[in-house]
């Protein structure tokens, strides 16, 4: 992963969604009129390989100029931001999104969510492009609630379908906006879903290609919709060897420590560099959520050191295949983002 400067990952961010190609536009093709170029299917989000990378890789400039206000490259970046996000751009997406519900459901969808949430509070568009964002945005929030609701179960996959991930950034966006109704029907499928879980198959975890964690990623969306208390049992129950008297305590240590990727060149398997800062990032919400005299604590905060220094590594990003998307994955871990809308600057 990219070092933990700021400045840093904020140029690796602006190269990846100036850049078209390579390309994996993900898209649907009812005709030939549909076979088009990435930057005129999708105006705003064409670069970094995919559309969803694209949106978190804008999220990523937003974020960094509101932790670093006042840093002699933040004008820069607010300035690419106006001049990607142009409202009549923004209004082809939202076109694009209306037409295909499906398309980027959950992940692209919901990072789209937290960008939208991340430029209202930067202030860094005009009121067209505001009111142009803000209608894609209300399009996405549609499109990724149907999606949820029509789900029998949750998907509890490693990449980019896993819906624990992407609930939790909905519900953070819900929480935020004051939204009752829709942060209702969100909490009530986090406990639908992961309310009752037994003790998690964690030492099935990682499969090979995984850059989110299924058992941290299910702890972290409960987390947020649970009293510290209640929370606390259901940990517990879900993961008992986190516990250190617990007899498997070891094995649960072992599972959490960092990985590695064999291959950084190859799109797939570089996605376990994301996954030590994602599990970072879960490993840090869970440890806020429980009591100070918790056991647990000191334990989980060390893995989460862990992940966050492994994670830290520039030799991550001197690929394509690392360096599209995983500036996004350490400043949502560096900023703190899944603990609140504050940024707080993590030193790995």
């Amino acid at each position: 992963m990219p070092s933990a400067d700021p400045e840093r990952l904020a140029t690796l961010a602006a190269s990846a969604i100036a850049r078209e190609f390579p390309t994996w536009p993900g898209a649907i093709l009812e005709s030939e009129a549909d076979l088009r170029l990435p930057r005129d299917m999708h105006p705003c989000f064409y670069g970094s390989f995919d559309w969803h990378s694209a949106v978190h890789g804008h999220w990523t400039l937003a974020r960094l100029a509101r932790c670093h206000p006042q840093a002699d490259w933040a004008p820069r970046v607010r300035e690419v931001l106006r001049q990607r996000l142009q409202p009549h751009w923004l209004d082809v997406e939202r076109a694009y999104l209306e037409r295909f519900e499906r398309f980027e459901r959950p992940y692209g969808l919901a990072w789209l969510l937290l960008l939208g949430r991340e430029i209202e509070d930067a202030h860094v568009l005009d009121a067209d492009a505001f009111e142009s964002l803000g209608a894609l945005i209300e399009v996405s929030r549609r499109n990724l609630t149907v999606g949820f609701t029509r789900l029998p179960r949750p998907i509890r996959g490693g990449q980019h379908s896993q819906s624990a991930f992407s609930l939790g950034l909905a519900l953070d966006v819900a929480r935020e906006q004051g939204d009752t109704e829709q942060l209702h029907t969100l909490e009530g499928l986090a406990e639908q879903w992961f309310g009752d879980d037994p003790a998690l198959p964690f030492h099935f975890e990682p499969d090979g290609y995984d850059f989110l964690s299924p058992a941290l990623g299910a702890a972290d969306v409960i987390r947020r919709v649970r009293p510290s208390d209640r929370f606390t049992d259901w940990l517990t129950r879900a993961l008992p060897s986190a516990s250190p008297d617990h007899p498997q305590h070891a094995a649960f240590c072992a599972w959490l420590t960092p990985v590695a990727s064999p291959d950084r060149s190859d799109g797939k398997l570089s996605h376990l560099d994301g996954l030590n800062l994602s599990r970072a990032w879960m490993l840090d919400g869970v440890v806020g959520s429980l009591a100070s005299d918790d056991p647990r604590r000191d334990v989980l905060r060390s893995a989460r050191d862990a992940h966050l220094g492994a994670g830290i590594d520039e030799g991550a990003v001197a690929h394509w295949a690392g360096s599209h998307w995983l500036a996004s994955f350490a400043t949502y871990a560096l900023s703190r983002r899944g603990a609140g809308p504050a940024p707080t600057w993590l030193t790995p």
